[in-house]
């Protein structure tokens, strides 16, 4: 009986020990602005935090035109990227897309994208003389402006977890079925 219970949870262990190998491929541990956020303040750049030093970075970020957004080369530091933006960003969801090289020599190549949501300044006031008289006043539009309230930044995705979750929760899922397995195997031979 031992020997099937081994060979159970050899295949358990066969089939889901393969989804996690995206653990040592340098997972993304902390993005600043952070994925899937909305911030109300254009970012002046972005940091990507890794797992492990970092080899062979490259970083691109495309605005909501899918032009470029210009910018100097990243500084990579260890762990850590950081790519400064040439110009203020615009409103708009924007792309982080990066690529490293991981310590197996594998390519690694993926993206996030966050949005900027500034809250947008007033024009300057108009003065009484310039506005034509044919113009109609509305204070409807007037209050509508002026309760509008601006975007709140977002809390992040589930996926900021990053490969640790998946990891966790399939050895907890082969503890939890190796311990139905040997009970029910402890009551099968006592009711013998």
């Amino acid at each position: 009986m031992t020997k099937r219970l081994l060979l159970v949870l050899a295949a358990m262990a066969a089939v889901l020990l393969p989804a996690v190998p995206a653990a040592a491929h340098n997972p993304l541990v902390e993005a600043v602005p952070a994925k899937n956020s909305t911030v109300k303040t254009a970012p002046t750049g972005v940091k990507l935090t890794f797992l492990e030093k970092l080899s062979g970075f490259k970083v691109t970020v495309t605005g909501p035109d899918g032009a470029a957004v210009g910018g100097a080369s990243p500084d990579v530091g260890g762990k850590t990227a950081q790519f400064a933006f040439a110009t203020p960003l615009a409103n708009g969801k924007y792309t982080v897309a990066y690529q490293l090289t991981a310590e197996d020599g594998d390519v690694v190549k993926s993206s996030y994208s966050f949005t900027v949501a500034a809250p947008v300044t007033a024009s300057p006031s108009v003065a009484v003389s310039e506005v034509p008289s044919a113009a109609p006043f509305s204070p409807i539009a007037t209050v509508a402006v002026q309760n509008a309230e601006p975007a709140t930044a977002g809390t992040g995705s589930s996926s900021d977890n990053g490969p640790w979750l998946g990891l966790i929760a399939g050895i907890g899922i082969l503890v939890l079925a190796g311990a139905a397995i040997f009970v029910f195997v402890r009551r099968r031979n006592a009711a013998k």
